[in-house]
C-alpha cells in the first residue's frame, strides 16, 4: 500500500462518498460543459486538499454533509483558479495532461472557471454555509493577491525572503489553511479552534510550497514540470534568494543579469542552479521547510490523539517527504 493510501485509511469511505457528491454537483444541462467537467474529474490528483478537510473534521468531531460541502467548495474554487491560471500563463499542460485551454481554447476555459466558481458559491448559499464560504473566499482573495504580487516582483527581480514568504503564504498556504479551518468549521468548532487550524494550515502550506520550489533544483523531472521552470519564468524562490543574499556584489550582478535574459539556455539554467546549490541554498531551504512543518504539527499537539489526527500529521510529514 502506498504512503498516501495509508494516510487516507480513516476517511476512505468519506472520500468515496465525496467523489460521487463532487461529480453530481458538477453536472450541467449544457453538453459541452458536461464533457469538460468530466474531463476535469478524470484528471483529479491525490485528493490532497479534500483529505486535509476530512482528516481535520474527523480529528475534531463527526464528519457530516457540511464537511462534504466544505471539501467540494475547496475543490471547486481551487480547480477554477487552476483553469484560469493556465489561461494567464498560456500553459497547455497540467499534471501531464492537456489543460482546458489547450483543448477548448481560452474563451471556453475562462467560462468554465467562472462556472466552477459559481457552483461553489451556490452550494454554500443554498445550504447556508456562510462561515465556510467566508473562510474559503478569504483564501481565494489572498491567492489572487499572491499571484499579482509575484508577477509584479518577477519584473523587478527584487524579491527578498520577506516578500517570498508573503507570496507563498498567499499563493499556496492560505488554501491549505482554508482546508483545515473549513474542516473544523464543518463540525461546529469554536472560532478559537478554527483560527488555530488556519495557523496550522499556513505553516503546513508554506512547508509544502518550499518543497515544490526545491523540486526545481532536481536533475530529473518527476513532478510534471520542466526542471528549471522557475528560473525560466524569473521566479526567485528560497534557494536562490538565500544564495544571492550570501554572494558578493559581482556574483549578484552576474546571476541577476542571467535571470533577466529573455531566452535562458540549459547552460544558463545549470549555472544558476549550481550557484544556488554552491551557496547553500538547498540546505537552508530544507531547514526552513522542516521548521514550518514542525510548527504545523506543534499547533496540533494539544488535540486528543485519534486515527484522524495521526493521519493528518502523517499527511503534513508526507507533504515535505514526497518525491513529486
Amino acid at each position: 500500500m502506498s504512503r498516501i493510501n495509508e494516510i487516507k485509511q480513516p476517511v476512505n469511505k468519506h472520500l468515496a462518498h465525496f467523489e460521487g457528491y463532487f461529480r453530481e454537483n458538477l453536472k450541467s444541462n449544457v453538453a459541452l460543459l458536461d464533457i469538460i467537467t468530466k474531463y476535469i474529474v478524470k484528471r483529479k490528483g491525490k485528493q490532497i486538499r479534500p483529505l486535509f478537510v476530512f482528516l481535520t473534521a474527523g480529528m475534531l468531531g463527526e464528519i457530516n454533509e457540511s464537511t462534504n460541502r466544505a471539501a467540494a467548495l475547496i475543490e471547486l474554487m481551487h480547480t477554477a483558479t487552476l483553469v484560469h491560471d493556465d489561461v494567464v500563463d498560456d500553459s497547455h499542460m497540467r499534471r501531464g495532461a492537456f489543460s482546458i485551454n489547450a483543448l477548448w481554447k481560452n474563451k471556453i476555459a475562462v467560462l468554465v472557471g467562472d462556472y466552477l466558481l459559481s457552483k461553489g458559491l451556490l452550494i454554500s448559499l443554498e445550504n447556508k454555509e456562510f462561515q465556510i464560504l467566508e473562510i474559503i473566499t478569504k483564501a481565494v482573495k489572498q491567492m489572487s493577491e499572491g499571484e499579482l504580487l509575484q508577477l509584479e516582483k518577477a519584473r523587478k527581480l527584487d524579491i527578498n525572503e520577506e516578500v517570498y514568504f508573503d507570496i507563498i503564504t498567499k499563493k499556496t498556504a492560505v488554501l491549505i489553511a482554508a482546508c483545515l479551518a473549513s474542516g473544523a468549521a464543518s463540525v461546529k468548532q469554536e472560532q478559537q479552534t478554527i483560527d488555530k487550524m488556519w495557523q496550522a494550515g499556513i505553516n503546513a502550506g508554506i512547508a509544502f510550497q518550499i518543497k515544490d520550489d526545491l523540486f526545481d533544483y532536481l536533475e530529473t523531472n518527476i513532478i510534471g514540470k520542466p526542471v528549471g521552470n522557475d528560473i525560466k519564468e524569473r521566479k526567485l524562490t528560497l534557494p536562490l534568494i538565500y544564495a544571492l543574499k550570501n554572494a558578493s556584489t559581482n556574483e549578484q550582478k552576474h546571476i541577476l543579469k542571467l535571470l533577466k535574459k529573455k531566452k535562458k539556455t540549459d547552460k544558463i539554467v545549470s549555472e544558476i542552479h549550481n550557484f544556488a546549490i554552491s551557496k547553500g541554498g538547498m540546505e537552508y531551504s530544507e531547514k526552513v521547510m522542516l521548521n514550518y512543518k514542525n510548527k504545523a504539527i506543534e499547533i496540533l499537539s494539544n488535540i486528543p490523539q485519534n486515527d484522524f489526527k495521526k493521519s493528518l500529521i502523517d499527511l503534513i510529514n508526507f507533504s515535505v517527504e514526497r518525491k513529486k
